[in-house]
Protein backbone atom coordinates (compact mmCIF):
# COMPACT_ATOMS: atom_id res chain seq x y z
CA UNK A 1 0.00 0.00 0.00
CA UNK A 2 1.39 3.34 -0.96
CA UNK A 3 1.48 6.34 1.34
CA UNK A 4 -1.10 8.21 -0.75
CA UNK A 5 -3.60 5.41 -0.32
CA UNK A 6 -3.03 5.32 3.42
CA UNK A 7 -3.57 9.07 3.69
CA UNK A 8 -6.72 8.81 1.59
CA UNK A 9 -8.07 6.06 3.88
CA UNK A 10 -7.23 8.19 6.90
CA UNK A 11 -9.12 11.14 5.42
CA UNK A 12 -12.19 8.99 4.72
CA UNK A 13 -11.99 7.48 8.18
CA UNK A 14 -11.79 10.93 9.75
CA UNK A 15 -14.78 12.10 7.73
CA UNK A 16 -16.84 9.06 8.72
CA UNK A 17 -15.89 9.55 12.39
CA UNK A 18 -16.87 13.24 12.36
CA UNK A 19 -20.22 12.50 10.70
CA UNK A 20 -20.92 9.67 13.15
CA UNK A 21 -20.09 11.80 16.20
CA UNK A 22 -22.23 14.66 14.85
CA UNK A 23 -25.20 12.31 14.48
CA UNK A 24 -24.66 10.97 18.01
CA UNK A 25 -24.49 14.52 19.40
CA UNK A 26 -27.74 15.58 17.73
CA UNK A 27 -29.46 12.37 18.84
CA UNK A 28 -28.40 13.06 22.44
CA UNK A 29 -29.64 16.66 22.26
CA UNK A 30 -32.95 15.43 20.84
CA UNK A 31 -33.22 12.90 23.67
CA UNK A 32 -32.65 15.62 26.29
CA UNK A 33 -35.33 17.89 24.82
CA UNK A 34 -37.79 15.02 24.38
CA UNK A 35 -37.48 13.80 27.98
CA UNK A 36 -37.78 17.32 29.37
CA UNK A 37 -40.80 18.11 27.19
CA UNK A 38 -42.57 14.89 28.18
CA UNK A 39 -42.03 15.69 31.87
CA UNK A 40 -39.84 12.71 32.75
CA UNK A 41 -36.96 14.85 34.00
CA UNK A 42 -36.42 18.55 34.50
CA UNK A 43 -32.84 19.26 33.46
CA UNK A 44 -33.07 22.90 34.56
CA UNK A 45 -32.92 21.64 38.16
CA UNK A 46 -29.63 19.94 37.36
CA UNK A 47 -28.21 23.06 35.75
CA UNK A 48 -29.07 25.08 38.87
CA UNK A 49 -27.13 22.57 40.96
CA UNK A 50 -23.83 24.20 40.00
CA UNK A 51 -25.04 27.57 41.30
CA UNK A 52 -26.93 26.39 44.40
CA UNK A 53 -24.52 23.80 45.74
CA UNK A 54 -24.63 24.12 49.51
CA UNK A 55 -24.46 21.53 52.26
CA UNK A 56 -27.90 22.55 53.48
CA UNK A 57 -29.51 22.38 50.01
CA UNK A 58 -32.35 19.97 49.45
CA UNK A 59 -31.81 17.04 47.07
CA UNK A 60 -32.95 17.38 43.46
CA UNK A 61 -34.69 14.01 43.42
CA UNK A 62 -35.94 11.96 46.31
CA UNK A 63 -34.12 8.69 46.94
CA UNK A 64 -36.55 5.80 47.14
CA UNK A 65 -36.13 2.04 47.01
CA UNK A 66 -38.43 -0.53 45.51
CA UNK A 67 -39.42 -3.81 47.15
CA UNK A 68 -36.22 -5.53 45.99
CA UNK A 69 -33.97 -2.90 47.57
CA UNK A 70 -32.91 -1.22 44.33
CA UNK A 71 -32.97 2.54 44.04
CA UNK A 72 -35.49 4.04 41.65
Amino acid sequence: MEIEQIRELQAYGYLVLVVFLTIVLYAYIHHLYKTQRSGEKDYEKYSDLALNDDISSSPIEEYTKDEKGRSK
